[in-house]
Formats: structure tokens, sequence, C-alpha cells
């Protein structure tokens, strides 16, 4: 566990110090995930101790106000209220429904797998084969991997390290195809055979580190539609963003004092981007990838109000970059704005390899899961977003201007100047029925109204005393002044693109309702919340640019058969398979919500998997298992082409508690049969992008060289 500590912490300091969430994890969420990922978020003091009304103080506030409007408008505003109890409106609407397309990729659900087994489960009938693996050479000039012989140069060239957003664009024929992936972290106590003998090699180990997160961009083909993709090494699209990409920043604080430094005096251009979690593509055909947990990269003064929001720290990190590179020490003049050029949204257009990627400063700044876009019904672009903190909030973007058909290089400017909104919910239940139990309020739903508060609306600062810039680069304190609503750490947050309703995946918050932390509330309904909900919204008047909204709760996640209070929109518990901590979503052909899961049902602990969920007709609300990914990892970046009968996750972290040559996990490269590695065989594990898909399909003749083994879903690495 040496490599976990700090740069300039000894190594006798205690296992438990280096790793301060060892045994306060739930399930099988690895404390080791928890240190390398989000710097021990959880372990911290709450980001958020604004003194924002919180939902008994607005439903007090609301019912004061239909009082005072008297009886008449009072009845108006009850009767709007109303209808929103029992059944959500969108289930109502679908009652006379005979039920959902299941879409055409039909399975039948597996069984959850233990947290202690290393294997990928995939359903009877169903195959998967790695697509691309963490090292893969990527250009014709690109080394191929060897664990024993890595270097920053070869891994810039290489795919990299711990895949998360995917996202699979294809060519009308069906045999050529596009990957873009983002790569959120790197963990260096599995990624080399030795420890590093001196300083200069710990070092040099820190350039491979600095090149294997960021994005990948990889060209695909195969032989005909339906059969499994192969990579094209050399391919002319292939590109790998790092550290040292140049990145546009655009929108109202590009320039402002907030954004310069000594080596960027003009506050218009920055290095790379870290923490890439989710994204999105937008409907012009770029791509959009979300910068979370960047405040782990950086060490800085960690004493104003600004840096203890973001939870930046003056702790030495535990990358170490700031020793090589004094741009990630932010305790100087010359360096103390840089983290406030990460915490953004970032557009890449994945056809042009010789274009500069760009962040928005326009969505605001805070730890985004990602960002999606559609197009509202008079053409402007609305984008929405999750701030992932424990009682952060959700987001939402409006373009100034409108959206054209088959116009890229206009499309491309929306994002940059536009209306940005913090999201406040009420309910409709009294407060007496929100005990924190998770016990369903007696008119038969959890649902209430909403509002779209404005930070800036049409170039100006709707929040007193904050400035354009200063609300988005410091987004975050400018909600607490707009009074958002507290939620339990917004991920994933989809519009489905048949129904318009939006998805909102709150992954978990085991501080609601503790001590001085926020209560609970209707949208939030259930105190130390382990195993997460979903938030559905419809926006008023089918108009996504309008700032009211209703919304009900999906589902309360968790295990009915671990004695979890649950709630699955009024379908029977005992039916469903068991699931938590939502992350990310995708949708399917047939309208179905796909949910990937960070962190598996707490009761027992089982292994991260994939889950499709029916929205409406008689089966909303049943969950149904997918896929189950191995020891220690975690399913990311789902992209559903049922059409085509296939699936794709990006595995991350295989194997995050081992160490080499003690590993957890061998995936994707698993011995035959389950057996083990030869004596000096070198396996370890390596994040990849997996595809699932029919049996019967035939693989690809691709020329990838990357081999296949292990992609029987019964096989396994023992450990």
């Amino acid at each position: 566990m040496d490599e976990l500590r700090p740069a300039e912490a000894s190594p006798a300091v205690p296992r438990k110090r280096l790793l301060p969430m060892l045994g306060h994890t739930r399930g099988k969420r690895s404390a080791v995930t928890c240190a390398l990922k989000c710097d021990n978020a959880c372990s911290k003091a709450v980001c958020n101790t604004s003194s924002n009304s919180y939902f008994r103080d607005i439903v007090s506030a609301e019912l004061s106000r239909r009082s005072a409007l008297g009886a008449g408008a009072a009845g108006v505003l009850g009767a709007a209220v109303l209808t929103l109890g029992g059944r959500p409106p969108a289930a109502a609407a679908d009652s006379g429904r005979r039920g959902p397309k299941p879409g055409r990729l039909a399975f039948a659900p597996i069984s959850p797998v233990d947290a202690s087994v290393d294997r990928l489960d995939v359903p009877e009938g169903y195959d998967w084969k790695p697509l691309l693996r963490w090292g893969d050479p990527l250009f014709a000039d690109s080394p191929d991997f060897d664990f024993s012989a890595q270097s920053a140069a070869a891994q810039a060239r290489q795919f990299g390290y711990n895949n998360d957003y995917l996202e699979i664009l294809r060519q009308p024929n069906g045999k050529k195809g596009l990957l873009v992936c983002n790569h959120e972290y790197v963990n260096p106590q599995i990624m080399f055979p030795e420890p590093p003998a001196t300083a200069a090699e710990e070092a040099q180990r820190r350039g491979i580190f600095r090149n294997a997160v960021g994005l990948s961009v990889v060209e695909l083909e195969r032989s005909s539609r339906g059969t499994p993709w192969s990579f094209v090494r050399g391919a002319r699209l292939n590109r790998r963003i790092t550290l040292d990409t140049v990145f546009e920043l655009t929108g109202p604080a590009a320039g402002s004092e907030l954004l310069k430094t000594a080596a960027d005096p003009q506050g218009r251009y920055v290095l790379g981007t870290l923490g890439n979690c989710a994204g999105g593509s937008t409907p012009w055909g770029t791509v959009l990838s979300g910068e979370e947990n960047f405040n782990g990269f950086f060490r800085t003064g960690g004493t104003s109000a600004e840096d203890r929001r973001y939870g930046l720290g003056s702790d030495p990190t535990a990358m170490g970059w700031e020793q090589e590179d004094p741009r990630f020490d932010a305790r100087s003049a010359q360096t103390r704005n840089e983290p406030n050029r990460f915490g953004y949204v970032v557009e890449l257009d994945p056809e042009d390899p010789e274009s500069t990627p760009r962040k928005h400063t326009s969505l605001g700044r805070f730890k985004h899961e990602g960002a999606n876009v559609i197009i509202a019904r008079n053409g402007k672009a609305v984008a929405y977003s999750g701030d992932d903190e424990r009682f952060d909030y959700l987001y939402k973007f409006v373009s100034k201007h409108k959206y054209r058909k088959n116009d890229k290089r206009h499309n491309m400017t929306l994002l940059t100047e536009g209306d940005l909104y913090a999201a406040r919910f009420t309910g409709s239940s009294p407060a007496g029925e929100i005990d924190g139990s998770g016990s369903v309020p007696a008119d038969g739903g959890f649902d209430g109204r909403g509002t779209w508060l404005p930070l800036v609306v049409r170039g100006k600062s709707a929040v007193a005393g904050m400035s354009v810039e200063e609300v988005l680069v410091y987004t975050r304190l400018a909600a607490d002044k707009a009074g958002a609503t507290k939620m339990d750490r917004c991920e994933d947050v989809e519009p489905s693109p048949s129904s318009g309703r939006v998805y909102v995946a709150c992954t978990n918050n085991s501080n609601r309702g503790t001590g001085s932390n926020a209560p609970v509330d209707e949208a939030n309904p259930r105190r130390e919340n382990r195993d997460g909900h979903i938030v559905e919204i419809t926006e008023d008047r089918s108009d996504a640019t309008a700032v009211d909204f209703s919304w009900n709760l999906l589902m309360l996640c968790g295990d009915p058969a671990q004695g979890d209070t649950t709630y699955f929109s009024g379908y029977p518990r005992e039916l469903v398979s068991p699931i938590s901590c939502p992350d990310n979503l995708a949708f399917d052909s047939a309208g179905n919500l796909w949910i990937s899961t960070d962190g598996a049902p707490s009761g027992i602990g089982y292994n991260d998997g994939l889950f499709k969920l029916a929205l409406d007709g008689r089966d909303r609300g049943k969950v149904e298992q997918f896929l189950s990914v191995p020891r220690d990892g975690e399913t990311c970046g789902p992209v559903i082409h049922d059409e085509e009968s296939m699936v794709f996750v990006a595995v991350q972290h295989p194997g995050e508690d081992g160490s080499y040559g003690a590993h957890t996990s061998y995936f994707p490269d698993y011995v035959p049969d389950g057996g083990q590695p030869a004596p000096g065989e070198v396996r370890a594990p390596r994040p990849s992008v997996v595809q699932v898909f029919r049996r019967e399909a035939k693989p690809g003749n691709g020329n990838n060289g990357s081999g296949n083994s292990g992609h029987g879903h019964g096989n396994s690495g023992k450990s």
C-alpha cells in the first residue's frame, strides 16, 4: 500500500491514515477507490455548509403563500399539486397501454454475483470480448503494451487507464465506427510489476500517470452489422488527449482575472483535462466530457471559502504531480488560479483530430459527472448536468442561440452563451410523512413541483453580490445563495429521447439527515441514504426551456431481500433485481432506461452491474440485471445498441484492492478454464471496454492484434 501515500509522506504512515475510508465503506466499495478516485471525499467535512432553505422551510413558505393568496388561488395551486400525487403523471398517461415495447434485446436476467468472485457474467445466449484494454496501441508507431517496459511516451500513444464514459458512433453501412472514451484516474499499486527503486523512477512513473488520463478517440471496424467490433491501429481519426493537450476556454468567464495564470496571462487556454467521468453526445455530432474529481490533483492554500467549497486542500496530493509541474501547486500567486481552470464540461469533435477541444464556462464549474443535450421545442439547446458531491445540486443550461440542422460549425457555438439554472424541489406530501425511513407517503409516491432558479440570465448575473464570471467559476457558491435543493450526489442526468422526461441518478449520501447535515426531504427521503435513488423530471408544457417542472422518484434503490426499504414505482419489490448506487444512465430504442452501478447492493455485497428498467405501462419499475462486472470493478459508460443485440460497458478499476503479484482480478485476460498464471507469466487487471453480443454473432476481422482471450462469460480468474 506504500504507493498510495502522498509523495511527501513517510513510508511508516499507518495504512489506516493512508486509507481513511478503510472499514467505513459498505458493500463492495473499496477504500482504495475512495483514495484514488475522489480524494477520500466521504471522510472529509461536507463541502456544502450553506444555510439555504431546506424542504420543510420551503413547504411552510408555500403554504403561507397560498393562505395569503386566498381560497380561490390556493385551490388552483392545490389542484396543480394534487394531480402529481399517487402514480407519476407520466405513468398515469400511459396507464392504458398494454405494456412497453420490450426492445430488441431480449434476455433472461442474471442473478447477482458475490463481490468475492472475479468474473464477468452476461445472460444465457450472450457472450463478451474486450474491445480495448488499457495500453492497447492506437497509432502505427505505438509500442505494444508491456507491463515491464512502460514509459510516458508510450502511454501517450496507447489507450488510457480506467475507462469511464463511452460513445460509439456508427456509419450508415454499419461496418465503420468511432469510439470516444474518458480516462478518469490511475492506480499505481497494480500498474507495475515492481515498486519504484529511486526518486527518479518514481518521477518517471508520474509522467506515465499524467498520460494515462484524459480521453481516447479510436476508429472501429467489423465485418458486418451486429458482429463484434475491432479497433483499427493507426487509423486517421485515432487520438489521445492528455495533460499536454491544449484546450480553449469559452464563454463569459474566459479571459477573466479568475482564470489567468503566469503561464496563461490571457486566461484563454488550458493544458489538459482531469477527472473525466461521464459525458454525452450532442445532436450536432460532438462529444461532451465532464471534469469531476479535479480537486484531488491540486495542492492549494486550502483556507479560502472557495477552496473549502470545492474540496481543495493544502496536503500533498496522492499523485504528487506538483513535484514536477508547478501548476499543480497552486499556493503561489503565479499558479493560484490553476484549479479554477478545471471542473468544466469539455466539448470534443471526434471527427477532426486536429481540432482544439474546449472547456465551456457557461455551463458552470463544479464536479460535473457529465452533460447531456436535447433540442427544445423552440430550437434552443438544453444541457443537464449534476454535481457529484454530497448535498450539491442539479443544473440546467439553455443556449442563447438556436440549433441549425446540418450546420455543425454554428451548433458548436451553442454551449458558449446562454442561461444557467440550479434546481429547487418541493414535495406534495406533509413533512411528517417524510420521516427518513423511505416509507411511501399516503398519496402513493414521492413527487412534487420544482423550479429552475436563475444563476445567469441573458448575459447578466442573477445572484446578488456576484459577477457573471464569479457565478461561472464559483458556481457552487452561487447556487448556495440562490437556494437550490441539496441532493444526494447527482451523477448522470439523461433526458429520454423518446419521452423527453429527464432522469437523475442520485448515487448515495450516507450523511443525509445526520448531525448538522441537511435533513431528509421528499426528493431525498431516506436518512443515511446508502443505496441511492433516481428522480424523474417532466418539464412543464413540454418546453425544456421552462423554469417550472414536475417530478417524482422513479425508485429508491436497495435489496428488498436484505430488508432494505425500497420503492420501484409501485412494481412488486420481490420481483426486481437488487440494485444499489445508480451511476450512469442510457436508453434503448424502446425507451427503457439502463443503469450502471458504482457500489453494489449493501446487504451482503455483490459485484456491480448493468440493469434494465421499464419506464411505462404495467412493468414500470421492473428492474432486471443484464451484466455483472468482475471483482472490485465498476460498471461505466453503458451504450445500448439493442437493434443489433449489442451492449457496451467500460469496466473500471477491476482488481482495485490488489497489488502487483497479489492480484484480486485478472480481467480481461483470464487463464482458460479459470486456472492460475504460469510461474513468471505476467497477468494483471487491465481496465477495458467490453462488448456483449449474442453468441451466434461472429467476431469481426479487424487487425488490432489485441488478442481476445477469456471472452466466455463463465471464465473466472481465481484469486
